[in-house]
């Protein structure tokens, strides 16, 4: 198996000394948390898609989502105090946050983005997120989130 990809996420996770584990899987393009999922053999609600969205000022804010649920965009806002959000185009989610999508990571961005997590994600004993490559997710306890990324615990699915 080849070495884990060294990204600003792994960075971050190892300067901060946290508890973690990285599982690579064949990336598959448009392939999802069902994929990841199915290739690590855990149930794609413990798989966190890290989704990026602008505000109507066009600011980035994060969105940590279990893989087998969707963000409602008006929740979203409502509860950020925002006129709307929507999801950004691939291009613009890069620029925002330095990784390409498919191996988008809530930590090392390139820039302080405001992060929210649906709440529901601090109930899971174990959850897999991405590390900032695609093809190579992290597994961690969510204190980890808490403790690294002080997310704004919300009610957004559908």
């Amino acid at each position: 198996m080849k070495k884990p990809p060294v990204t600003p996420a792994v960075r971050a996770l190892r300067d901060a000394e946290v508890d973690f584990e990285g599982h690579r899987y064949e990336y598959e393009e448009r392939g999802g948390t069902r994929v990841s999922s199915q290739a690590l053999g855990v149930d794609e609600h413990q798989v966190i898609k890290t989704l990026v969205f602008e505000d109507d000022q066009k600011r980035p804010l994060i969105v940590l989502m279990h893989g087998d649920l969707e963000v409602s965009a008006k929740s979203l806002a409502r509860v950020a105090n925002l006129k709307s959000t929507a999801p950004c185009s691939p291009a613009v989610a890069e620029k925002h946050t330095g990784y390409k999508v498919g191996g988008t990571s809530p930590f090392g961005l390139r820039k302080p983005v405001p992060i929210y997590a649906e709440g529901s994600i601090r109930d899971l004993d174990r959850l897999f997120i991405n590390a900032g490559a695609r093809g190579y997710l992290v597994s961690m306890a969510p204190g980890v989130l808490e403790q690294l990324l002080k997310p704004h615990w919300v009610e957004v699915s559908r």
